[in-house]
């Protein structure tokens, strides 16, 4: 089973590109992340036709918004929080009828967290710092997991070797040392990192690119803030990885390309 995670930066200006993304890692799920669209205005159509007939989605108005298309049945998991109260469409969970027995698929798109790496100074910080928390909190609650799968964006480059500078980055939002350790305390509640798996320190693996960088292959000063988590059980089961680089060269690119694991299940 493959699947990829993509923030697709607005579902609808983007959409075309979901058939570039089949063609080049052809996988059985694809998580989207920043979909912009409330759920009445979801392209209802799109998705079958690429081939992909199971379709979640929780969306609202022109920010944030997550969905899953699959191959594979889905079931959507209830009942999840509604982190920190605020009802943003940050969070999808599902159920994966996948080889083997069901995989349960969880689907996240954490607060970017403004400029500012001051939680006292920025609250737009403060947000993605409790949020962050608050997810580590729920899943170290929930006991050892089982074939469970986490994926999106994450906003948060937690090593060294994600970022293109170590060193300069230290103050920028995405890749503080408090973000960090927030982000390493939630892997640690019960994940694997899969790509990190496939391609140890001291690899540089980046998944976005500013476009700011007007030849972002040359400069090439990226971030990981894409990320693909698995529960330790299915650690045998990881067979590859790629990160689809060339996305960011494609008409109307967003700022991050897909990310995509295979499972042998």
């Amino acid at each position: 089973m493959r699947i990829a995670t993509w923030n697709i930066n607005s579902l609808r200006l983007r959409q075309g590109r979901l058939a570039d993304l089949a063609a080049a890692l052809d996988p059985d799920v694809i998580a989207l992340q920043e979909t912009k669209v409330p759920d009445e205005l979801f392209p209802a159509e799109m998705p079958a036709a690429l081939g992909y007939p199971h379709v979640l989605r929780r969306g609202m108005k022109s920010y944030n918004g997550v969905a899953i298309l699959s191959r594979l049945p889905l079931g959507e998991i209830p009942d999840t929080p509604d982190w920190v109260g605020r009802g943003d469409c940050r969070h999808l969970a599902a159920t994966v009828h996948a080889p083997g027995g069901p995989v349960a698929l969880h689907n996240f798109y954490v607060p970017a967290g403004g400029d500012l790496p001051d939680r006292a100074q920025n609250p737009k910080f403060a947000h993605k710092l409790d949020f962050v928390a608050e997810a580590a909190g729920w899943f170290a609650a929930r006991g050892p997991l089982a074939r469970t799968v986490l994926v999106g964006d994450l906003n948060i480059a937690p090593l060294p070797e994600d970022v293109w500078n170590h060193r300069a980055l230290l103050d920028v939002v995405s890749h503080t040392p408090v973000e960090c350790a927030a982000l390493e305390a939630w892997r640690a509640s019960g994940f694997l990192d899969a790509v990190r798996h496939f391609a140890p320190p001291p690899e540089r693996v980046f998944t976005w690119w500013s476009y700011r960088n007007r030849d972002w292959r040359a400069s090439d000063r990226g971030r990981r803030l894409d990320h693909i988590w698995v529960s330790p059980d299915l650690a045998p089961a990881l067979t590859r990885h790629q990160i689809l680089r060339d996305a960011r060269d494609w008409e109307k690119a967003s700022d991050h390309v897909p990310v995509m694991v295979e499972l042998a299940l």
